[in-house]
């Protein structure tokens, strides 16, 4: 007698217990042998530890038999299982609730503590954010600061829904951030945050870890006077076409041999060689847009790949510096306009673009790129960010992108 069809069930299952190959494949194998639909799957691994939830539809005469197997293949596996029936209007209005924005946030550091953590999820409950899914980025942490002192700990959160006050929520978040020593990214879920192909650095105190002007006027016996003008024209009190003539003219008469010496020994920031490893791997397009000099960007495109350079040239002549420049000035304006020209020769999207830098003169292109990150940043350009980077290295980078430690590993050849 051929059976009756029953009602429509709807059941979430959660499976926990020690993770091992094949735990997923045996229990789908007995919903498959219903016939059941999967409607929602997750999975987590902690330390070995497994969490796995499923949601499925079924008839009601054959909900019972699933149920049974379901039970003792979670005993056979070594695993706890738990069954909960979900209502259909339930489900349905956890449907209507997919249209809404997804967002991520980004938090990373040193070390990561269960306050930052707290403090970051909390503000995400106070705007209406859920947590759908987080997920550790980077690799495991060592117990002690001394097994690896420059480590560095990251996790996506990813939430849903529509904040009651976006702009409110990313300064709290940047002033947690500041408080709690961490750094923090929030960054809505597009498909542009998916497929950024365009990465644009600053170059002095970036890329690498000095102000190369200063570094002249030191050689050139002027130092004090160029680094309190380079400081004020970073913080923003001067402009910065005024105090870029200024130090240029200090520096006249200074022998072009010294511009190779201080090239050849460049501080580079931490993270410089594996940030670009990965982001040309990945096909990214790097390019450098500086208020310094093409000089010392063209030693960097040389040493570690970038496509594009973008500086201010020095007049030399005789092998001596004249106090002059050649060409149009890169100032902050200039190097919004040139991420907009690298972006419409590549053919991409602005969305897609990413800027980096430190100071007052990166404003416009951090503004101007889908994602601007202040990276050690002057606190003007850390106040006005949405975005930074003051805890870690520069390869800080690409977990704001999304990479994680296990596709960006230099073992890793095969990166996407």
């Amino acid at each position: 007698m051929e059976q009756k069809e029953g009602e429509l069930e709807l059941i979430l299952i959660n499976i926990s217990g020690q993770d091992r190959p094949g735990v997923t494949s045996a229990l789908a194998e007995i919903l498959a042998k219903y016939e059941a639909s999967i409607l929602d799957i997750g999975q987590a691994d902690i330390h070995h530890t497994l969490a796995l939830g499923i949601l499925f539809k079924t008839d009601s005469n054959k909900s019972g038999e699933i149920l049974k197997e379901l039970l003792f293949k979670s005993y056979e596996l070594g695993v706890k299982i738990r069954f909960s029936p979900v209502a259909v209007d339930e489900y349905t209005e956890w449907v209507s609730l997919q249209g809404k924005n997804r967002y991520i946030i980004t938090i990373l550091g040193r070390k990561l503590t269960a306050r930052q953590m707290a403090s970051v999820t909390k503000i995400a409950a106070e705007q209406g954010l859920n947590i759908d899914g987080i997920q550790r980025l980077t690799g495991r942490m060592p117990i002690t600061d001394q097994e690896q002192p420059r480590s560095k700990s990251c996790v996506e959160f990813s939430v849903r829904g529509n904040p009651r006050d976006k702009n409110e929520m990313q300064r709290q978040f940047m002033d947690l951030a500041s408080e709690l020593e961490f750094d923090i990214s929030l960054q809505e879920d597009t498909m542009y945050r998916r497929c950024r192909r365009l990465v644009c650095f600053d170059m002095d105190s970036t890329l690498i870890e000095t102000e190369v002007i200063d570094e002249l006027a030191e050689r050139a016996g002027v130092g004090a006077k160029v680094k309190a003008i380079t400081e004020s024209a970073m913080r923003g009190e001067i402009d910065f076409n005024e105090s870029f003539k200024e130090r240029i003219a200090l520096l006249k008469g200074l022998d072009e041999s010294v511009l190779k010496d201080i090239a050849e020994n460049l501080p580079i920031t931490e993270g410089v060689d594996r940030m670009m490893k990965v982001l040309k791997r990945a096909g990214y397009k790097t390019a450098i847009l500086s208020g310094g000099f093409t000089y010392f960007g063209k030693h960097l495109k040389e040493k570690f790949g970038f496509d594009y350079v973008y500086a201010n040239e020095l007049e030399i002549v005789d092998g001596k510096l004249t106090g002059n420049y050649i060409g149009e000035i890169v100032n902050g304006n200039r190097k919004a306009e040139l991420l907009k020209l690298i972006a419409q020769v590549e053919n991409v999207n602005i969305a897609q673009t990413i800027a980096v830098g430190d100071g007052a003169n990166d404003l416009p292109m951090l503004s101007t790129a889908g994602l601007g990150i202040a990276f050690h940043a002057k606190p003007k350009v850390k106040a006005t960010a949405r975005q930074s980077i003051s805890t870690i290295g520069i390869d800080g980078v690409l977990y704001f992108i999304g990479f994680k430690d296990s596709f960006i590993s230099d073992r890793n050849q095969n990166l996407i």
